[in-house]
């Protein structure tokens, strides 16, 4: 498989864990998941020990675990997914997305948005992803 392709394979291991926490919660906190050398994907969470911590001190923790990982050439594809609110393509207003940061060991790096809603009879609608360059801080290159 390509970069790109790897990245995808994780992205979709982990986007349904986000769709059922939005479904049942409405919101979820920064979480992750690594593809090993070997190509198995596991999720990954982080906790500072609080009942409600802050979403940057969360991706910050989840940032350096992997960094650390990628350093002892455990993963070959990190991803870390966030809730954030965004203005997609062709649009004015800021709404709700899972924004889920992609990167790997080639140094492929992007983000992928899920701009998503709720109907009015509270069903998660997600609209078509779409996709910026990431920043590459997992691998170093």
């Amino acid at each position: 498989m390509t970069p790109k392709e790897e990245c995808e394979a994780l992205m979709n291991a982990l986007v349904p864990v986000a769709q059922q926490m939005l479904a049942k919660y409405r919101e979820f906190y920064p979480f992750g998941g690594t593809m090993a050398v070997d190509g198995k994907i596991a999720q990954a969470a982080s906790s500072i020990g609080e009942e409600h911590p802050a979403s940057q001190a969360l991706i910050d923790m989840l940032e350096k675990g992997f960094r650390d990982g990628a350093k002892r050439h455990l993963y070959k594809a990190t991803a870390i997914l966030v809730d954030v609110r965004t203005v997609p393509p062709g649009k004015k207003e800021e709404q709700d997305a899972v924004e889920v940061r992609l990167d790997h060991v080639s140094g492929y790096s992007v983000r992928v948005v899920f701009p998503y809603t709720f109907s009015a009879k509270g069903d998660l609608e997600f609209a078509p992803p779409f996709a910026t360059p990431g920043e590459g801080k997992i691998f170093g290159h």
